[in-house]
């Protein structure tokens, strides 16, 4: 079989065993030993969309179940292809795909006004009840931050609320913009413990309805505001403006527009955060299989290319701090939730067992992309002025000392 003659040359850590469709077993040992695998090709087509087109078609197969892993372990093949990625990643069999990507990359991440809420919707209009089956109580969808390994996924996203509203040293008098607001977890969170007024942006009319429906009962309608609304489409100026988990939806040929925007809303001595997922090498494009299933329009930068759009648009980086592992940590969590709930997920209206795998795809292999590949998470602290903050980090750390007890509300009763 052709795909394992491309394998054996190419697999050098752990032993994968393909079974092909006729039942016959190729067995492919790394010289150093791994995670041992058998896979099973159910049909004669796969085996030749994974040699043609291998970053979009692994995934597909195990969603449609023509590719299974014995005993459901997808978690420990993904791995294996992790151990093996650099050497995958190199080969000629892969560089054309990666050279297409890098040729296509701004046709598929545009993301105009409309399109991009298109885009958004495809991913976070989905049934709501969804996201409470894997995410924590508060619906923090994007890294937590572990300040211990063992932390619960409650308090690591405690955590990362905190370490963030460190950065941004809100006040009560400020007016605060929060660019791609989720449900809503950040705006109210910033709203209860520095008194600040904040307005928060969203594409999903899912989450929306969400947040608004969350600042009422919480009683800080009058203090919390959430529009369905592209960010491009505000004029306030804000004192603060952070943004977290939405700059991966931008794409690389709207970047200059992005600070640009961000600029000219952000008052004079203003702050803002971003959080963002990136990746530690030069430019490239998007995994097939993720722009087509997961988020359309997508893309991780290169901190060369972010910081590059940056000093265009005229802003001081005040701060960098590089988060490696803890998405890691944070998908590990996501995945065990959502495969202890599968069941339950499977009951949600339109949701079959070939989504149920999609998903275990997704969340399984995002965790590789951050253990083994490429991947991690920037926080970047933009100013327009050189003294909009303290000349020394020493306020980050006493103003979460000063938040770290009691835990936040919504996560106490852990």
């Amino acid at each position: 079989m052709l795909l394992a003659r491309i394998l054996r040359s190419l697999l050098h850590t752990g032993t994968l065993t393909v079974v092909d469709a006729d039942g016959r077993s190729h067995r492919i040992a790394g010289s150093t030993p791994g995670p041992e695998v058998t896979i099973r090709i159910h049909d004669r087509l796969t085996p030749w969309r994974l040699v043609v087109n291998p970053r979009l078609a692994i995934g597909e197969a195990y969603m449609n179940g023509t590719l299974t892993v014995d005993d459901g372990r997808l978690y420990d093949f993904l791995d294996l292809l992790g151990y093996n990625m650099a050497a995958l990643e190199r080969s000629r069999w892969m560089a054309w795909q990666f050279r297409l990507q890098w040729l296509l990359r701004w046709l598929q991440q545009r993301n105009p006004v409309g399109r991009a809420q298109r885009n958004v919707a495809h991913h976070y209009d989905l049934n709501g009840a969804l996201y409470d089956l894997f995410l924590d109580r508060d619906r923090q969808y994007s890294c937590a931050y572990f300040e211990t390994p063992d932390a619960s996924l409650e308090v690591a996203q405690a955590a990362k609320k905190r370490h963030i509203l460190a950065k941004l040293r809100v006040e009560p008098h400020h007016k605060v913009l929060d660019i791609g607001s989720g449900w809503g977890g950040l705006g109210l969170y910033i709203a209860r413990e520095a008194e600040a007024d904040v307005t928060g942006v969203t594409l999903s009319s899912e989450q929306h309805a969400v947040s608004t429906q969350r600042a009422a009962s919480e009683g800080l309608a009058g203090r919390v505001r959430f529009k369905l609304q592209d960010y491009r489409l505000e004029t306030q100026r804000y004192d603060r403006i952070v943004s977290v988990g939405m700059f991966e939806h931008v794409g690389a040929r709207h970047y200059d527009e992005f600070f640009r925007k961000v600029k000219a809303l952000l008052a004079d001595d203003g702050v803002m955060l971003l959080h963002a997922i990136g990746r530690m090498e030069p430019p490239g494009g998007t995994n097939s299989w993720i722009r087509k299933y997961i988020f359309p329009g997508g893309y991780t930068p290169a901190l060369s290319e972010v910081l590059a759009a940056i000093e265009r648009a005229g802003l001081w980086v005040t701060d960098i701090e590089i988060l490696r592992l803890h998405y890691a940590q944070t998908l590990r969590h996501w995945r065990q939730r959502f495969m202890d709930n599968r069941d339950e997920v499977k009951r949600l209206a339109g949701l079959d067992d070939r989504f149920c795998r999609m998903w275990e795809f997704y969340l399984a292999g995002c965790e590789m992309s951050f253990r083994h590949m490429n991947q991690m998470v920037f926080q970047l602290q933009l100013a327009k002025r050189l003294d909009s903050v303290p000349l020394t980090r020493d306020y980050m750390y006493e103003a979460e000392r000063a938040r770290s007890l009691p835990l936040p509300r919504q996560v106490a009763a852990e």
